[in-house]
């Protein structure tokens, strides 16, 4: 097939490589030139374990390019919205002014074969509302949604193998047969390996991906409430996590007490939802959703007040070493990020703050001046009054504590995200907490 992804960032670029791979033809599209001639040139714009690999071999087998000019899309069949959807500067709602953008953009160019597929996270209603859009500028273009449910990390794989396909297609009969007929093509390799398809309408496509998000991040934060409660009664939050993850009705994943989620989705995701709730009528149905993002923001400031506390109460004149910037490993994504919010907090409050990520030291030094840098965590460390461990990289968790007491001034360690043993810290010599752990 041939196929466009509308928008370039980390969903529509990992998109537009993968869907070459499989061997369609794609065009991607963005308005920014500087990551454009990156792509071209299989220069990755962001961190994403193996997506440079993917992106370079696509271009190499000539199924893959990228511009910025629309009419470039004039021939082809689907076009894929891949644009991102932040939260709104003085609302707590969805920004939609990308996604109307790039079919304002798209619509001179669609071909009367065409058909237009929307990935991003919307609110509910996004869809109906973009069909319109296209019937207002007298184009007849059938409209599905198709939402992503990418794990940042794991992005190609998600795309490539996901664990679900997701269709939200229209009412009409004749406009929902072409778009099933396009979708079914687009991912004929995943469906032949039996993954799991849901086909439902519009509203339905749309609710599925912020409810998945919404659920996730309930369950993040229901665990660091019971770390809260953990920590003042003595009580592990690990050994809890690990007992009612055992129940398959509510599992283990996402029971890790820690500082909290991050990054571009849930936050703005759950926000989104309570916006939209509340627009529609029906505010107390998402109520809940309010106190999982107060647990969220209190994990951040329960850290600052832990840090502080063991630095005799104040950060004046203190060194502090943080380690992790992005908000998960395996990404340089800082959007949100729990790490980053604490140590420019801190450093806010009169401490030297040294920062150091294994893939996000060129952002935090673009986005956060007034951080210090440094190349790895033993030099982040070197000096330090205390450690804080705040995204769970692999290098982070395999530090040697005896070598890293060697380097700090204090050897007090801040285990933020629950990842380090103890027992081995604290026979290394180290003062060491850790959350809703004893």
């Amino acid at each position: 097939m041939r196929i466009t992804t509308v928008g370039c960032g980390y969903l529509g670029a990992v998109y537009a490589a993968s869907m070459a791979s499989i061997g369609h033809e794609v065009l991607g599209l963005d308005v920014d030139q500087a990551k454009i001639d990156d792509l071209n040139r299989g220069v990755a714009p962001f961190h994403e374990p193996g997506f440079e690999k993917v992106l370079t071999e696509a271009l190499d087998s000539g199924r893959l390019r990228f511009s910025t000019d629309y009419a470039d899309a004039a021939d082809y069949t689907a076009h894929v919205l891949c644009v991102g959807t932040p939260q709104l500067i003085d609302a707590a709602g969805a920004d939609l002014s990308y996604v109307h953008a790039a079919v304002d953009s798209l619509i001179p160019h669609l071909s009367d074969e065409a058909v237009v597929l929307g990935r991003s996270t919307v609110p509910v209603g996004t869809a109906e509302s973009l069909r319109d859009r296209l019937r207002a500028a007298g184009k007849d273009t059938p409209l599905a949604w198709n939402p992503e449910f990418l794990r940042e990390g794991f992005a190609v794989e998600d795309t490539l193998r996901p664990d679900r396909i997701v269709y939200g297609l229209p009412e009409e009969p004749d406009e929902a047969a072409r778009t099933r007929e396009i979708l079914d093509e687009m991912y004929a390799p995943m469906l032949a390996a039996d993954t799991p398809l849901v086909v439902g309408n519009y509203a339905t496509a749309e609710l599925v991906k912020v409810s998945a998000n919404s659920f996730l991040a309930t369950k993040i934060s229901f665990i660091n409430a019971v770390a809260e409660i953990c920590e003042a009664t003595g009580a592990d939050v690990s050994v809890i996590a690990e007992a009612i993850g055992l129940d398959d009705r509510i599992g283990p994943k996402f029971l890790r007490a820690g500082i909290g989620f991050g990054g571009g989705c849930l936050p703005k995701d759950i926000r989104a939802f309570m916006a939209r709730a509340g627009e529609l009528g029906v505010t107390e149905a998402l109520g809940f959703l309010r106190e999982v993002d107060n647990v969220n923001n209190r994990r951040r400031d329960h850290v600052v007040n832990t840090a502080r506390q063991a630095l005799g109460g104040t950060f004046t004149g203190k060194r502090v070493a943080v380690l992790g910037a992005a908000f998960k490993p395996d990404s340089d994504d800082t959007r949100q990020s729990p790490a980053l919010y604490i140590a420019s907090k801190i450093s806010g409050r009169g401490a030297d703050v040294v920062v150091t990520d294994p893939a996000a030291n060129a952002r935090v030094h673009a986005e956060r001046p007034n951080l210090a840098v440094a190349e790895d965590a033993y030099a982040a460390a070197a000096g330090a009054d205390i450690v804080l461990l705040l995204t769970e990289w692999r290098e982070f968790k395999e530090l040697d504590p005896v070598r890293l007491r060697e380097v700090v001034g204090t050897p007090t360690m801040i285990d933020g995200r629950n990842v380090l043993d103890p027992a081995a810290w604290r026979a290394a010599g180290w003062t060491y907490r850790s959350m809703g752990r004893p």
